[in-house]
């Protein structure tokens, strides 16, 4: 049996072959095409120039002497002088191109007859004898051997024309020749390849179009087919190894079909017995595992779609998963999910998991809705509490510190150098606690959403230098740089003037503590899609990377920090600010190198943020 190398051996070969007879016939009929033409150009065409020349420079002469016998004589010599130089280069070009038959004979004849042609000429021109004289011998002699010469020169032209038609003519013959052969030759062509993709469909694309299919076939999950052989080649090996892996796939089936179920029911039960909201979700979006807790309160049962479900924030939290490594939250939607469920309010905080293969590659998510009910309620206990606190500390505080304030004053009496020493400090720790009482409250109301923001549109580079005025003096006298890097042009911003001085204020403050001598603070700002973005950079000694994720969390300070520092609040009021401006905050630091903080505020030619902090 011929194998598959061989069909394809000789249905290449035939065709191979054929290209290259074409191939070869074409360069033998375009050189022998070449040689009529150069023939026609080399043996043919300067003969012909030559012969036109030698008419041309005669005619001028004969115009010259003519000249000469009319009394013009300076004229006439200068004519003639001029042409003979011409005539005599073409009829030396003509006896160096001596090529048709019968061509040497007449061109020696031209060369005697302008020999004698030019003796004639030199008994003419003369002055010494008569004019009736030297008429006399311009008619009897120099006329006739000027016909006789133009004669001449005519007869070469003909024999080179005659022998360029006939050159002409043979080169027709030639290309009609091989124009016949070549079509003869491509017919041939032709319908060798069409015999040949005849047989390649018998041979070759008809079993690959049965293996497509049966492949197809098996990926839908149909393993119960079976390939006909039809021969014994390569094709027929293959189609033999192809139905002995199905009926593999066959069995494999059979013996994990069974294992695949006791997993999947033994899942099942182990995620109902799961407290949490958990959904398992393919690629495709279809949900295959759900605890209860999904199904009841957010429609994520076995066999939904992910775009069936009625929840906004649902489809762009999958996405984002699917198609990204890490763990992902809602960008847009709120950060907790309110639910009412058994007519108890719960909130929900959505995470999505990507699931990995071995390649590192996303096969599912794993939805997670953890009930943070508990958490919030302690939230707001803890905010309720500290603004009870507060509110009741503030008052008995502000006694405390009109009383040293009056004893410093020395209304009661005189004071001790011992005494007011001791007052000075606790009217210092006095209204450091108040300043903490009202960090506090500020960031209960902010927490609670009972501070309201006054939106307005206001360029980010009048905000920036008028948040840099009050600190000037202070960075000049410690030996520091403050510069704003604010550019033309970028968008007005919806703000809260107010509280964005203060998110200024409190991130350049704090790089002013924590800048030595000889650093630089610098403010710059650039536009995104819908917010503009604001850093403040500075060159101190940073924050170790393992307190980054923590320095927006309320009562947090970086420890063994030498500078003194308040009581952790201002970045935690600073973060609630941000982020009720429909902004986010950031944090960057390399240690020893400096700290880089950054807030984005929504862009005036946006839509306008929300009224009310939340």
């Amino acid at each position: 049996m011929i194998g598959l190398r061989q069909k394809l051996s000789l249905g290449f070969g035939g065709l191979s072959l054929i290209l290259a007879i074409i191939g070869v016939l074409s360069i033998i009929y375009l050189t022998r095409l070449g040689t009529s033409v150069d023939v026609i150009l080399r043996e043919n065409y300067r003969s012909v120039i030559a012969c036109q020349d030698m008419k041309e420079a005669l005619e001028r002469i004969d115009s010259g002497t003519l000249f000469v016998l009319l009394g013009h004589k300076e004229r006439g010599d200068a004519l003639i002088r001029e042409n003979e130089e011409v005539f005599e280069r073409a009829l030396r070009s003509e006896l160096a191109n001596l090529t048709v038959p019968g061509e040497k004979e007449k061109a020696f004849e031209l060369r005697d007859l302008y020999g004698r042609y030019g003796n004639a000429l030199k008994d003419i021109l003369p002055p010494r004898d008569s004019i009736s004289l030297r008429t006399e011998i311009y008619f009897s002699t120099l006329l006739p051997l000027f016909a006789r010469i133009k004669g001449a020169a005519d007869g070469i032209l003909r024999l080179n024309q005659q022998n360029m038609l006939d050159a002409n003519d043979r080169a027709r013959g030639d290309a009609a020749a091989a124009r016949k052969r070549m079509i003869v030759l491509l017919l041939a062509g032709t319908v060798l390849a069409a015999v040949f993709v005849v047989l390649s469909g018998r041979w070759i694309l008809g079993p690959i179009r049965r293996l497509t299919q049966s492949a197809e076939d098996i990926r839908r999950g149909n393993l119960d087919l079976n390939l006909r052989g039809g021969s014994r080649d390569e094709i027929g090996r293959l189609s033999d190894t192809f139905n002995a892996m199905a009926a593999g796939l066959r069995e494999f089936r059979r013996s994990d079909q069974a294992k695949l179920l006791r997993v999947q029911r033994a899942t099942q039960r182990a995620f109902d017995g799961l407290p949490e909201a958990v959904a398992v979700v393919d690629l495709e979006g279809a949900i295959e595992v759900a605890t209860r807790a999904a199904g009841s309160i957010f429609g994520l049962r076995p066999g939904v779609r992910i775009g069936d479900v009625a929840e906004d924030w649902l489809k762009p939290l999958f996405s984002e998963a699917a198609w990204r490594t890490p763990a992902a939250a809602p960008k847009t939607p709120p950060r907790l999910i309110q639910r009412f469920v058994g007519g108890e309010e719960r909130f929900f905080r959505p995470e999505a998991v990507p699931i990995l293969d071995d390649d590192r590659q996303p096969t599912g998510v794993i939805l997670v809705l953890q009930d943070v009910t508990q958490l919030r309620q302690q939230d707001e206990i803890k905010r309720g509490v500290i603004s009870t606190v507060s509110h009741q500390l503030k008052t008995p505080l502000t006694s405390v510190r009109m009383a040293i304030h009056l004893l410093l004053e020395e209304k009661v009496g005189t004071l001790t150098e011992k005494q007011a020493e001791l007052l000075v400090a606790a009217r210092e720790d006095s209204d450091r606690l108040y300043a903490i009482l009202n960090n506090l409250l500020d960031l209960s109301r902010i927490e609670s959403g009972r501070a309201r923001l006054e939106f307005e549109a206001l360029p980010v580079r009048r905000l920036a230098l008028e948040a840099l005025e009050p600190f000037r003096r202070t960075a000049h006298d410690q030996g520091l740089g403050l510069i704003a890097e604010i550019p033309d042009g970028l968008p007005n911003v919806w703000v809260d003037r107010p509280r964005v001085q203060h998110v200024f204020a409190n991130l350049l403050a704090n790089a002013l503590r924590f800048t030595p001598p000889g650093g630089r603070i610098a403010v710059s700002a650039v536009a995104e899609q819908d917010h503009v973005r604001i850093s403040i950079a500075d060159s101190g000694r940073g924050i170790p990377a393992s307190y980054m994720s923590k320095v927006f969390e309320p009562f947090f300070r970086v420890p063994d920090q030498e500078t003194e520092s308040g009581a952790g609040l201002g970045l935690a009021i600073v973060k609630e600010i941000v982020e009720a401006h429909g902004g986010r905050v950031g944090a960057e630091s390399v240690e020893g190198q400096g700290s880089t903080f950054t807030f984005t505020l929504k862009r005036a030619d946006r839509p306008r943020p929300g009224e009310a902090l939340s």
